[in-house]
């Protein structure tokens, strides 16, 4: 019968030996098995089933059940297994080494360059995740882990506990079964209140609170536990983040105010924008969130609030979000003798990015540098050739007409133009890079088209080659 097998340290349950009790939580335990055919101790999952009368556990499971065989990545905990609920379920997962988030908000707030780094990991596993159409609907701290990178590479963020997920193929058990706001209280996004159930952006929304409480040492919506106080964040702003951390910068304001704003609209576009944001300060578009210093005012309230009673319209789903909000990486080459082939890669980003409202363009060039001896850093006029660069990338752009926090520019130093081309891709998480590439003319193929073909070779997004001559 369901639930009456009551586990511990040395059963066996489908070859899996207990070996320790690890977690208790609401609505599942966690034990460290081994088996003969594992190279390592694993972890399982096994519902909390005390309340019969409570179906939350049995439904999370059975989520967690469907979602966890889909997932891949370095950002997910590896799946083994799975028991049904005939005799004994269970979900069967890579054991992941090291603490949680957690541990590091028990000592918030911390320095806002580690805020950003831990916001860039966070963000970066939030893109992954939806691009597999998965929505978390549950970050918080303590199912944030990290793995490890490999040869002294950063750690990877690992999304664990997807009992409240959605995956945009499969059925949503959990709106089909409950009338409720399903989330953790201090973190769920003013979609979750309305029972919206198929916008990634939530996910944005729950990391903006997170990196607040980070800056800060505070919950932006302190810990609600009923419906009433939960639909408070859909008319009450939080205090400003530098109100409570005066030195804190203007531009980290400007990023977690954005990742809260009621409407998912006014957010990123992608988690992927968010990471790239945090990752290039510099280019963060400031607007009047940077310099906010109080909450919602009583009117605006009101307003507010009268709004949120109203039918809410249909969220996007996963897949046509991300298609909206794509980061477009223009490669160029700013250089008099490669004008034709400039205006060609603009106009086709204008074709790219036009019907795109949320839509990023990363303007990039390389400046080419020695890979022995001194690089010249001045032109004959001793002007500094990066600074000519960026202004010339500058000047490039300005006849797309995008508003400026959806263009930025990136001036690159490398021996390698490919691979500093490659690398800047891979690094911000870009959907497509647009480049330029030359009639067979010997100079111009050594310059432009190894580079173009090296490019088209390796890089992991889409690439669309521009040629002109």
């Amino acid at each position: 019968m369901l639930g009456v097998r009551k586990l511990g340290p040395g059963m066996v349950v489908d070859g899996y030996r207990i070996e320790a009790h690890l977690h208790r939580g609401g609505m599942a335990a966690l034990w460290k098995v081994t088996r003969d055919d594992l190279a390592a101790p694993a972890v399982m999952k096994t519902p909390a089933l005390s309340d019969p009368s409570d179906p939350t556990g049995i439904v999370s499971f059975e989520v967690e059940q469907m979602i966890m065989p889909l997932l891949t990545g370095p950002h997910v905990p590896r799946y083994l297994a799975a028991g049904g609920f005939e005799e004994q379920p269970y979900i069967v997962m890579e054991l992941l080494e090291g603490d949680s988030l957690r541990a590091r908000f028990d000592q918030a707030p911390l320095p806002l360059d580690e805020v950003a780094r831990i916001g860039s990991q966070v963000a970066t596993a939030l893109h992954a995740l939806h691009h597999q159409r998965v929505i978390h609907f549950d970050l918080k701290p303590s199912n944030v882990m990290f793995r490890p990178g490999a040869d002294g590479q950063p750690a990877d963020a690992v999304l664990i506990d997807y009992g409240l997920a959605r995956h945009e193929r499969l059925p949503d058990l959990l709106a089909e079964e409950f009338r409720v706001p399903m989330g953790t209280g201090p973190y769920i996004s003013p979609e979750q209140v309305l029972r919206q159930r198929n916008d990634p952006r939530s996910d944005l929304f729950s990391l903006g609170v997170l990196l607040y409480h980070l800056v800060t040492g505070q919950r932006p919506f302190g810990f609600p536990s009923s419906i009433s106080g939960l639909r408070k964040r859909l008319w009450q702003a939080p205090v400003p983040p530098r109100r409570l951390r005066p030195e804190m910068a203007p531009w980290m304001q400007e990023v977690i105010l954005r990742c809260l704003e009621v409407d998912a609209e006014q957010r990123y576009g992608s988690a992927a924008q968010l990471a790239f944001d945090l990752a290039h300060p510099e280019e963060v578009q400031l607007t009047e969130r940077a310099e906010r210093s109080k909450g919602t005012s009583w009117l605006d309230g009101l307003r507010m609030r009268w709004r949120a009673v109203l039918p809410e319209p249909a969220a996007h789903s996963v897949s046509s979000q991300l298609a909206r909000a794509p980061i477009v990486m223009a490669s160029v080459d700013v250089t008099q003798e490669h004008e034709a082939l400039a205006d060609a890669v603009r106009a086709m980003v204008r074709q790219a990015v036009q019907a795109l409202p949320n839509a990023r363009v990363a303007c990039v060039t390389v400046l080419r540098t020695n890979r022995i001896g001194m690089d010249q850093t001045t032109d004959s006029e001793g002007r500094n050739l990066h600074v000519r660069r960026l202004i010339e990338l500058q000047h490039w752009a300005r006849p797309l007409q995008l508003p400026p926090g959806r263009v930025t520019f990136h001036v690159l130093e490398s021996p390698d133009l490919a691979a500093a081309l490659l690398q800047y891709a891979t690094d911000n998480r870009v959907d497509q890079i647009v480049i330029g590439s030359r009639g067979p003319s010997a100079a111009l193929k050594r310059y432009l088209g190894s580079v173009t073909t090296e490019v088209v070779a390796r890089a992991e997004c889409t690439v669309t080659v521009v040629r002109v001559g």
